[in-house]
Formats: structure tokens, sequence, C-alpha cells
């Protein structure tokens, strides 16, 4: 299996978009897959490699990123060094750095040979399902969506850190980051940029505009993201395939950092899930 990690690839938004790529080196064109991370998450996080390499193994070109605003560097790609992009990070920069890394993809000599460009899905957990569902309604390239343990509404969560007078006033808010224990500041051009772009950002209205397969998988005891929000996509697209993971917390029961050399048995489940939807 050839693994390359840390590629930095370009986006719009001045900051590199680290990316990882796990493929097995065949000299023919593989279904690819791309995988977002989540709010305070990584690349890096948990079992994500285990998970990369058993999509790699399952004859897939599997590749994940930081987001370019998601306070990692090229230099420590993993927490949270840079606290001041964190807090300019909005759901526009994202959506641009999805398009970037599908553009690289798409436009990578390198990898020529091993990527089928006519077959490409996205993959997102958490607030980087509601990314993957708003760029699956947007991008014609994408084939097939996944969300894990995906939002189904940002609208809720772009004023809840608090009361907005206070946010506005003091142009920073902060989130403890239980984990890491650093304040992560969230500036008022987040919300700004919400506001601003508030028709393109509405999950329900791409939810049910997509006409490509959506596969949703939600663990039955995930209290980040409620199971509600996993039936609402449901309900928007009833095309849509519709898992619960049984006794699944919202990252499918890892942790960061993860020293086993096995996925949990639920994010195996996950795994299996998705690739059978894949194939």
């Amino acid at each position: 299996m050839k693994i390359i990690k840390n590629i930095t690839v370009e986006g719009k938004h001045e900051k590199p978009i680290v990316t990882d790529v796990f493929y097995k080196e065949t000299h023919q064109p593989k279904k690819t897959v791309i995988f977002c991370h989540g709010y305070k998450g990584f690349k890096d996080w948990g079992a994500w490699n285990l998970m990369a390499e058993e999509y790699a193994k399952a004859g897939f070109f599997f590749i994940k990123f930081n987001f370019s605003h998601n306070g990692g560097t090229v230099e420590n790609p993993i927490d949270f060094p840079d606290l001041k992009a964190f807090g300019n990070n909005n759901y526009t920069k994202e959506l641009d750095d999805l398009e970037s890394v599908i553009n690289w993809i798409s436009a990578n000599s390198d990898f020529i040979n091993e990527i089928d460009l006519n077959n490409i899905s996205i993959i997102g957990h958490s607030r980087g399902g509601g990314i993957v569902l708003l760029k699956a309604y947007e991008d014609v390239r994408v084939k097939k969506v996944i969300t894990l343990a995906g939002v189904c509404d940002f609208s809720k969560r772009s004023s809840t850190i608090g009361d907005l007078q206070n946010w506005k006033n003091d142009g920073v808010k902060y989130v403890l980051n239980g984990r890491t224990k650093q304040n992560m500041p969230h500036f008022y051009q987040f919300y700004e940029d919400f506001k601003a772009h508030e028709e393109r950002l509405n999950i329900q209205k791409a939810t049910e505009s997509i006409s490509i397969p959506h596969l949703i998988i939600h663990g039955n005891k995930d209290a980040s993201v409620l199971i509600k929000e996993a039936e609402n996509l449901h309900h928007w697209n009833s095309k849509s395939e519709y898992h619960i993971i049984e006794n699944a917390n919202h990252v499918f029961n890892v942790s960061h950092p993860w020293e086993k050399q096995k996925m949990s048995k639920e994010l195996e489940e996950v795994s299996q899930l998705c690739l059978s939807f894949l194939r």
C-alpha cells in the first residue's frame, strides 16, 4: 500500500490544505473517496488513519485532509498550534477547501493512472457531514455522498456559541477544548460569513435537492449531534440509505490518541457499511 502524508495543496485562502493519500499502486483507475473531518477535528485524529488504510486495502483511492483553517499547520498538522487560523475558519472556507481538493486530485498527473475521475465520492464526519452535503449539491463531479454523525443545520450552530451582541462587541468568543485545554477562539467573522451566505449554507435545501446516492450513518448514543439530525436528513431525502450504529457515540467509540492496531468495533461496522455502499 502506498501512503503519502502531508502533501500541501494550494487553496483559495492563503493557507495550505495539508492532505494525505492512501492507495494500492496498481496503475488501474480506482474509485476515489475524499474524507472531511468535523469541528475541532483533523485528518490524523483517532483512528482515521486505520480507516483510510481499510479503504485503500479494499481498492479505493482514499484522500483525507485538514481544512486550511482548522488550526493545524504544515509543520504540525495534529491538534491546534494556529489558533488564529482556527478563529478565522468558517463554512464557506471549508466548502472552498473541499473544492480545491477535488480540483487538485482531478488535475494531478502524479496519480493519473490510479484514480477514476468519473467516480468521486465524499464523506464527512459531524460538521464535515454538512459540508459534504452542500458540496454534493453544488458539484456535479461528486457521484456519492456519505454523512457520518452529520449535522443537519448550520443556522442553529452559527450564533449559539453565546450571546450575539457580546460576540459582536468583543469580536471573539471562546470554546474550551476539553482534550487539549485550549481556549479555541471564534471571531465574529464566522457569524457574518454565515449570514452573508445563508442561502448557500442551507443543508435542508441541499439534501432535498441532491439526486446522487446518499448514505447516512449515526450512533444511537451520540450526545454531540443528536440522532434526530440523521432522521431529518433521511426525511429530507427519502431515497437515502440510513443506518443506526448501536451503542456508538459521536466518534463511533474511538478517542484520540488511538494506540490500538484496530478500529473500534463500531467504526469497523461504519467502514464496512460505507465500503459496500461505495462499491
